[in-house]
């Protein structure tokens, strides 16, 4: 993860990670990280088809925007009824890592 976000953005988070999980459904990879500020970056990533590969960044409620995606992104607001208000945003990956 930190390699698409480096190479594709330039992002490296100034906070760290608490948590990562990892695992493959059929034939989409997913990647979560968890970091302490309360930002939750993942990735999704079709092993068989290119278009459909994306990170996503979702902000805990109450949470301001890091500084590293500030500018960079427009986070929409979302309705939860387990999670609360959230706020997202994602890019699609270009590359192929």
């Amino acid at each position: 993860m930190n390699h698409i976000l480096k190479e594709e953005r330039d992002i490296k988070f100034a906070a760290n990670p608490l948590e990562t999980s990892c695992f493959q459904v059929e034939n989409i990879k997913w990647a979560f990280v968890f970091f302490e500020d309360g930002l939750e970056v993942n990735v999704m990533y079709t092993v068989d088809n290119p278009k459909k590969r994306a990170v996503g960044f979702k902000l805990s409620e109450g949470m301001e925007v890091p500084r590293e995606l500030e500018g960079k992104f427009k986070f929409a607001r979302q309705r939860s009824i387990l999670a609360g208000t959230i706020r997202g945003s994602f890019f699609v990956i270009k590359g192929e890592y």
